[in-house]
């Protein structure tokens, strides 16, 4: 490693732990390096004429551009995964008796809590798709959960409310009648032959509006891309979001959104073992975040990508080298295969 290199490696590190700007008296002081304090400037704005860094004002010192977080990403990292998320995750994938939906979400669930990241679950689109079944589980007397199936395993619930004026059985029948009619139909078609039903459904119920949107609202989803999010309350201890609500309103706005994250995937990343990281310009429409992110193969021919999203100051060490571990290891899950030789050793390159 050069020494601008190092010194770069130095400043993007020290910003994501502080997110203050980096100068060259602190790099000479809390590093240790053992050039001059002239000598370090030099190099700094060498390393700011190439673009790899930046300031934010004047008299500041230095931060990474976008360009200096996709060469860290790509040349400087350390490729470590931390051993406690590799036990925390061996201990879900060690419960065989999981579905896939758990098995995401709790693998999710540590991604977001080890990197104090958003994680997503972003699914493909259901053209392909068919309804396998559909039913209804009474909760009580005024609410009931309708649970759809399709035929790769795909599972989509909904949960409302029963009007006064209806009985439980008048919604499982409802129901019922929907499931004969619809199963077997694409998916992207349940929409358009639910419209159809809608005089046949009326006959068998008064006030059947109420169920016909609920499950319309269901396969409208079932339609579109896919997603789950979580650890959304992660990005609130971010200095970059603690304190500005607008900010927190478009990043949730992104990740409640499956179109735009989706979008915003696509084109302009860098890719590194396998996992692609895409970092948001200003002016692009979209918040400042970064995204990274790794396609997973599911069960049934399905695949989704696992994704973190987070301000553009994430640690992408801890990211990527963990993100690609988690795809890894849940694609050999699925697959029924074991841990590759050597991982269970969690004291092999990784950190304490």
């Amino acid at each position: 490693m050069t020494r601008r290199d190092e010194i770069l490696k130095l400043i993007v590190e020290h910003y994501i732990r502080t997110a203050e700007p980096v100068s060259s008296k602190t790099l000479q002081e809390e590093y240790g390096l053992e050039v001059s304090t002239a000598t370090i400037r030099n190099d700094m704005n060498a390393l700011e004429k190439d673009g790899l860094l930046e300031k934010n004002f004047a008299s500041s010192g230095r931060v990474p551009s976008e360009q200096g977080y996709r060469y860290y990403v790509q040349n400087l990292r350390s490729g470590e995964v931390d051993g406690s998320a590799k036990r925390a995750l061996q201990t879900i994938l060690s419960t065989k008796t999981k579905s896939v939906e758990e098995v995401l979400r709790e693998s999710c669930e540590i991604l977001s809590s080890m990197t104090s990241l958003a994680s997503v679950v972003l699914g493909k689109k259901a053209e392909e798709e068919r309804l396998a079944s559909m039913s209804v589980v009474p909760i009580n007397g005024h609410s009931a959960t309708a649970i759809f199936v399709t035929d790769r395993g795909y599972v989509e619930n909904k949960t409302f409310l029963i009007d006064e004026a209806l009985k439980v059985e008048e919604v499982v029948r409802a129901v019922r009648l929907l499931n004969d009619r619809l199963a077997g139909t694409p998916i992207s078609l349940i929409c358009q032959k639910m419209e159809s039903l809608r005089p046949i459904l009326h006959e068998y119920m008064v006030g059947q509006e109420l169920i016909y949107e609920a499950i319309l609202g269901a396969f409208a989803r079932f339609a579109t891309e896919r997603m789950n999010s979580y650890g959304k309350e992660e990005l609130l201890s971010q200095p970059e979001f603690r304190n500005d609500a607008a900010r927190v309103r478009e990043i949730l706005a992104l990740l409640d959104d499956p179109g735009r994250l989706k979008a915003a995937l696509q084109g302009g990343g860098t890719s590194v073992e396998g996992v692609s990281v895409r970092i948001a310009r200003k002016g692009e429409g979209q918040p400042d975040v970064a995204i990274v992110s790794a396609e997973v193969a599911l069960p049934g021919d399905q695949d989704a990508a696992l994704t973190l999203v987070g301000p553009t100051r994430m640690d992408y060490d801890k990211a990527v080298s963990t993100l690609r571990y988690f795809a890894d290891a849940l694609d050999r899950y699925f697959r029924g295969e074991g841990a590759k030789e050597g991982e269970d050793d969690v004291g092999q390159k990784e950190g304490n």
